[in-house]
């Protein structure tokens, strides 16, 4: 029972497999058989003191769960977020789509990620590595020995800086592309003030950025397998930091 609560609660949360597009049926069933394979595995009996005493056992395995899960996910979201500041710059900002990974409105650019994160993940058996991580954390955390350590919430700070910084780098082509379209724009609109520099400056932007975005395509195995390690290291720190 506990273990199922952990399984499904990181299942519902964990990148790829929380997405809106997998059944219900087949989140529920793949946590029950993972669940039932775990129990032959994992050891110890489980002491509690009543109803109150196996309910605080229930959610504190439900925490870490949701906690491994959403430490795993944040990595997801630094893609996530440079499209989106991409968009912005572009001039795409105003066009969303629905992203399934998510299940929020998001950019085209944004949502475009998503998609090459997901894809990327399953070329490279990455959700592999993530259920491997999954089984070792009953090693590391066993069932009801779950601990709040105060590493937790530096870890989360510290996730929360990488988060902007690396979604700043990865956006950083982009930010200098428009930069260098602005300041052009800018130098005509003083040397012919009679074009309209607004019409002229969305089509631009649009054929810059989309320029850009192309050339990117070639760094997006690269920004991938680092945004993967990424994921896999914060798993573990969080799996750590809960031990």
């Amino acid at each position: 029972m506990l273990i199922l609560v952990r399984i499904t609660a990181f299942i519902y949360v964990a990148p790829f497999f929380s997405l809106k597009n997998v059944p219900q049926k087949v989140k529920v069933g793949f946590s029950l058989f993972f669940s039932l394979i775990l129990f032959q595995t994992v050891p110890g009996q489980i002491q509690y003191d009543g109803v109150i005493g196996f309910a605080a056992l229930v959610f504190n395995e439900m925490m870490v769960g949701l906690v491994i899960g959403f430490f795993t996910n944040v990595s997801y979201y630094i893609l996530s977020f440079a499209g989106s500041m991409m968009d912005m710059e572009i001039g795409f900002s105003m066009v969303n789509e629905f992203d399934p990974v998510s299940n929020i409105q998001t950019t085209i650019t944004s949502n475009y990620y998503s998609y090459i994160v997901m894809l990327m993940m399953l070329v490279t058996n990455l959700h592999h590595y993530i259920i491997i991580a999954m089984v070792d954390a009953f090693k590391v955390i066993p069932v009801g020995g779950a601990s709040i350590n105060p590493n937790l919430y530096i870890l989360m700070l510290k996730f929360i800086k990488d988060y902007f910084i690396i979604g700043f780098r990865i956006v950083l082509p982009v930010f200098a592309g428009m930069l260098i379209v602005n300041s052009i724009l800018a130098i005509l609109a003083k040397i012919a003030p009679q074009l309209n520099m607004f019409v002229i400056g969305l089509q631009l932007k649009v054929f810059v950025g989309l320029l850009i975005l192309f050339l990117l395509v070639g760094f997006t195995q690269t920004v991938s397998g680092f945004i993967f390690d990424e994921m896999l290291t914060m798993m573990k720190s969080a799996i750590e930091a809960l031990s």
